[in-house]
């Protein structure tokens, strides 16, 4: 029996979890580099940090979920 043929790049979870994960990364060095008077204007809470971790977690999981349950295409009935 042939391989299934997958989304593979082209599906919509991947794009969501690069962009995450972009925005994650930017998030996570900002937060890193961050001045303590900023993280004070927080009531003490480095968010940039915090959020950017979130994100690249999201990320991961994104990208676990479209290895795990890819999405396979229906074939019409003629195609090869």
């Amino acid at each position: 029996m042939a391989e299934k043929k997958k989304a593979g790049a082209f599906d919509i979870r991947i794009v969501i979890a690069a962009l995450i994960g972009i925005y994650g990364v930017l998030l996570t060095v900002l937060g890193i580099v961050e001045k303590q008077t900023e993280i004070d204007k927080a009531a003490g809470l480095n968010i940039n940090l915090w959020g950017g971790v979130t994100m690249l977690v999201f990320a991961v999981l994104f990208l676990l979920w479209a290895r795990w349950r890819p999405i396979v295409p229906v074939e019409k009935p003629g195609q090869e």
